[in-house]
């Protein structure tokens, strides 16, 4: 049975130092002080990011699910894996019935989770 938790909050982009309620990347926001990673996708990093190209889709992605969570209310539930090997707590972000990451998805900004990081450069 998936837990869900109904949130609405106002995001920033996330700074460096202590994080409460920001966007880190495409696939990663901080809520309330919890680190959340997006279960159903992948997105360009921009930390890390192998090359340009991935930097500029990995902002691109960023700056829509900043964009996304400051729309409404939404839901995250949980699925089988409650956590990465990170610690941070998986999660869909739902809202109407709609994920929000399979909007970045449909949107090109990010990819349906395979199950590994995908290589961006190139692409």
């Amino acid at each position: 049975m998936a837990l869900a938790t109904l949130a609405a909050a106002l995001f920033a982009l996330c700074a460096d130092g202590p994080r409460n309620t920001c966007v880190v990347d495409g696939d990663t926001f901080w809520l309330a002080g919890e680190k959340i990673r997006i279960a159903d996708i992948n997105a360009p990093e921009t930390h890390g990011a192998r090359c340009l190209d991935e930097r500029q889709r990995g902002d691109k992605a960023t700056m829509r699910l900043a964009q996304l969570l400051n729309s409404g209310r939404f839901e995250l539930v949980n699925g089988a894996r409650t956590h990465d090997r990170y610690g941070r707590r998986l999660a869909t972000v739902m809202r109407g019935g709609r994920s929000l990451g399979l909007t970045l998805v449909n949107e090109g900004l990010a990819e349906t989770w395979k199950g590994r990081r995908s290589e961006w450069c190139g692409v």
